[in-house]
């Protein structure tokens, strides 16, 4: 008998959600996901896949990590490149992930009614316990990453959910059965300022009230040549570098000691800290992007560190949302051209429509359609959260058969190539008979 065979159903299960408390975009995304899916009535529990290792392994794994990165990026390239095409990351990985699985299986209440991963290594261990049939009910990966490494996608999952179309298309490209782009996860609170309201975020922080102001960010760990970077943009001219370090005490006083005026650690208030700035300057790709993508503010990668915030880079360059200045002498020019102008503005609108237009359902929707329904509540949840999504203003015109498609239509597994308009409305009579049975 498999695992959850006798899950009830009544349409009060959890949807449980697994991040990795390594680093903060993990778990920014999951706890965004849980706040959505909670708003539409669904009982979320949250669980630290590091926990869930045998031992020390869980601290262990995020010190080596945390270490490498820091003390050896070389070898973490080796790493990452020497991985970046195996099917979930070779046999010592596969090896250590079994441990996870039986305590993967201890956490899940008996009435789950679907797992979402927002963190490689637990969307392994949740593949193998699908393809085994140890766990009966869908598993999910919300790819947080802007480029995807192979690890992040294992067989037997059965929705990878993506940020972006270029992450949708290197997940199905290192074999990614069913993919849907649904937009970023970013808390609500990351929006352009309102008109008269950038002085007042400055003062805040008691940042210079005039003149353009570039923030510089290295993830929560404060990884990277962070110091150099802030130099480099500081002697190019034009802005003001302000930097934050993360958790990274030593970082910040290294910065301070190198002359770099405006430096802050752990910052709690950042959807404040992006209305005072005018353009963002990154290193990894991670979370920080998306958040200043939101706010309105202009995204550049500089300075990256190897691995993902190069992967990133290149992926975020390819759409379209963030230039990535590979030597020091664009530093001014890009950097001008994205404080004002017509660049700025084409970036603005460029990011903005990441979250105001995007191409297929929003993450909570798509998690929701892929529930198992048992009641007329579900329904009503996948309704309302379908209802959120503004790219489909023509659909929910159309009635509510097409809004649960537009939800639905990728997360069932249909033969549409992608989540269009003209695919859903071809699809919509076979999904709702679907969703009926």
């Amino acid at each position: 008998m498999s695992y959850l065979d006798n899950a009830t159903e009544a349409g009060d299960g959890p949807v449980v959600i697994i991040s990795a408390s390594v680093g903060a975009g993990h778990d920014g995304a999951a706890a965004e996901l849980a706040r959505r899916l909670r708003v539409s009535g669904v009982r979320v529990e949250l669980h630290d896949f590091l926990d869930l290792m045998p031992g020390r392994l869980g601290p262990l794994l995020s010190s080596a990590y945390h270490r490498m990165l820091t003390h050896a990026p070389w070898g973490y390239q080796r790493v990452y490149a020497a991985t970046e095409h195996r099917d979930g990351g070779g046999r010592f990985t596969t090896t250590l992930l079994r441990a996870a699985e039986s305590r993967m299986l201890a956490v899940l209440p008996p009435d789950t009614r679907a797992v979402v991963s927002t963190y490689p290594l637990a969307s392994q261990v949740l593949g193998a316990l699908r393809r085994s049939g140890r766990l009966a009910v869908p598993a999910l990966t919300y790819l947080t990453d802007f480029s995807v490494h192979s690890t992040w996608v294992a067989r037997g999952i059965d929705l990878h959910l993506a940020t972006h179309t270029v992450p949708a298309r290197q997940a199905r490209a290192v074999g990614a059965r069913h993919v849907l782009a649904t937009g970023p996860l970013v808390a609500s609170g990351f929006a352009p300022p309102a008109p008269g309201r950038r002085s007042a975020a400055r003062d805040r922080f008691s940042l210079p009230l005039q003149g353009p102001l570039a923030l510089l960010v290295a993830g929560s760990w404060g990884v990277g040549d962070v110091v150099g970077a802030a130099q480099e943009v500081r002697d190019a001219g034009g802005v003001t570098p302000v930097v934050v370090c993360g958790r990274n005490g030593g970082l910040a006083a290294q910065l301070r000691e190198a002359g770099i005026e405006h430096v802050f650690e752990w910052v709690e208030d950042m959807p404040t800290l992006m209305r005072a700035v005018d353009v963002l300057v990154q290193n990894a790709g991670g979370l920080t992007s998306l958040e200043a993508l939101a706010s309105g503010v202009p995204v550049v990668s500089y300075n990256c560190i190897p691995g993902h915030g190069r992967t990133n880079a290149a992926a975020l360059e390819e759409a379209g949302l963030a230039p990535w200045i590979r030597t020091a002498d664009r530093l001014r020019p890009t950097l001008s051209a994205l404080v004002s102008g017509p660049a700025r503005t084409r970036q603005q609108e460029a990011g903005l429509a990441l979250f105001h237009h995007p191409v297929g359902p929003r993450p909570e929707a798509a998690v929701l359609a892929a529930v198992p329904r048992s009641s007329a509540a579900d329904a009503t949840a996948v309704r309302r959260a379908a209802a959120a999504t503004t790219g489909y203003g023509a659909l929910r015109r159309r009635g509510p058969a097409a809004v649960l498609v537009a939800a639905a239509v990728a997360a069932m597994g249909l033969a549409v190539p992608e989540t269009t308009e003209a695919a859903i409305l071809h699809s919509s009579h076979e999904l709702v008979h679907a969703l009926d049975r």
